[in-house]
């Protein structure tokens, strides 16, 4: 592609393929009805909201989602989110769920996908992780790739030495092209891979805090058809035949969230203040709120929030929702939460429901003993992910008392990782209950 073509429209060659993962084991009981990307976020969202809105906020509009497992609710999240706009406004784009699959010629689970990949007119792929969270401009990303007339391109994370030994780290020479890939190393071999990171564009100070740097995002090349993993694999395997592998500074706010603890912090994160640095406010975690870059996701029109004699301190508060003289504080509240009188809510995240329950079907359930959707009254909930349409009774306890750090307890509703208690979709806690 000749260079210094308009950067907005040279996107259109290109295609995003964001990969939804195995099974999300790490993730479980999260994962149990749903597949990683479609695990609700920040109160209004879902995850693969995320990778979706970066790739339509860089011009990006040609998009596939590849998953395996319990894609029910994905396939309806993006059909409902993205599949009656994005062709108006985005030049003929698409959002559109590839699962893996089979057929006689290829007996193997996604090799007939690529077949798909040829039907449209792209000179390159960006390949995204659906579990990250982050804010990007790919578009920049692009122009790098193609200034740089690197083969592969790998958005590259400025790393210190506490959290290096977790992630798959690079070494790179004078023009950023990387020369050798070491997953999770430690000891000598983790000080043999710190490089310049002022070659990326850090400044000294910054340099030195960071002198390693993280793999985000890795383009799958034909040459590794068989490879299953990036780190282990594609990457190492590229720069060992020559291919030219070049990394690109990303300095933004990062996070896995593949895991339940990181998953609670991320979420939680969002209700923080912006600290102060020289006088400008910086967000230490994705920013929801950007006018220029918005998160899509699929329209509900739901009513305003109602909140009556509650207090509500440093939480987010999602659509829909009905609270009721309670007490909240440090907590993100989903969308058609409701939360009855008397009920304590701290440093935990309520995903909500999926439905409203009607006055007659609250009726119904008090008279055969059960409970409705929500929390119930006098119900104390601290530290805590509260799945979808959980069913809390009232004076329950969910706080987690013995500090207990893991715990599988899924006949009874509800998993403890990490010392962070998650009750499970469809869940039902009777009243009275101490967790």
């Amino acid at each position: 592609m000749p260079r210094g073509r308009d950067i907005s429209r040279s996107s259109h060659s290109v295609l995003g393929i964001i990969l939804g993962g195995g099974a999300g084991t790490r993730l479980y009981p999260l994962t149990k009805k749903r597949a990683k990307p479609a695990v609700p976020l920040g109160a209004n969202y879902r995850l693969i909201d995320i990778p979706v809105s970066n790739c339509l906020n860089s011009n990006i509009s040609k998009i596939y989602v590849l998953t395996q497992f319990n894609s029910a609710s994905l396939n309806r999240h993006l059909s409902r989110a993205y599949g009656n706009n994005i062709g108006g406004y985005k030049n003929e784009g698409f959002v559109e769920v590839l699962a893996a699959q089979q057929s006689p010629e290829n007996p193997n689970w996604f090799q007939t996908v690529p077949v798909a990949f040829e039907e449209h007119n792209v000179m390159e792929f960006l390949i995204l992780a659906g579990d990250h969270l982050y804010r990007m401009d790919y578009e920049r990303f692009i122009q790098a790739h193609r200034e740089t007339d690197a083969d592969i391109t790998v958005a590259a994370l400025p790393m210190d030495e506490k959290r290096a030994t977790a992630f798959g780290l690079m070494k790179i020479d004078e023009e950023g092209r990387i020369i050798e890939f070491a997953e999770k190393p430690k000891g000598e071999q983790l000080k043999g891979m710190k490089v310049d990171t002022t070659i990326l564009g850090l400044d000294d100070e910054r340099a030195k805090e960071m002198p390693f740097i993280d793999v985000m995002l890795n383009l799958l090349s034909n040459e590794f058809p068989g490879a299953n993993d990036f780190g282990s694999e594609v990457i190492p395997g590229a720069t060992s035949i020559g291919l030219r592998v070049q990394a690109y500074l990303f300095d933004g706010y990062w996070e896995d969230i593949g895991t339940i603890e990181a998953f609670y912090n991320a979420n939680l994160g969002i209700t923080k203040k912006p600290i102060q640095i020289s006088g400008t406010s910086i967000s230490m975690v994705t920013d929801f709120y950007d006018r220029s870059s918005p998160i899509y996701t699929q329209p509900r029109y739901l009513p305003p929030s109602k909140m009556l004699d509650a207090d509500v301190t440093d939480s987010v508060i999602g659509e829909g929702c009905v609270i009721k003289n309670c007490k909240i504080h440090h907590s993100v509240v989903g969308l058609r939460s409701y939360i009855s009188e008397g009920a304590i809510i701290e440093d935990t995240l309520l995903m909500g429901a999926d439905y409203y329950e009607t006055d007659a079907d609250k009726r119904f359930l008090a008279a055969k003993g059960s409970v409705p959707i929500g929390i119930g009254k006098n119900t104390h909930i601290k530290k805590a992910i509260i799945d979808k349409n959980a069913r809390i009774g009232d004076n329950v306890k969910i706080v987690n008392s013995d500090n207990v750090q893991e715990a599988a307890r899924e006949t009874d509703g509800y998993f403890i990782k990490s010392g962070i208690v998650t009750i499970i979709k469809d869940a039902l806690i009777p009243s009275g209950t101490i967790i």
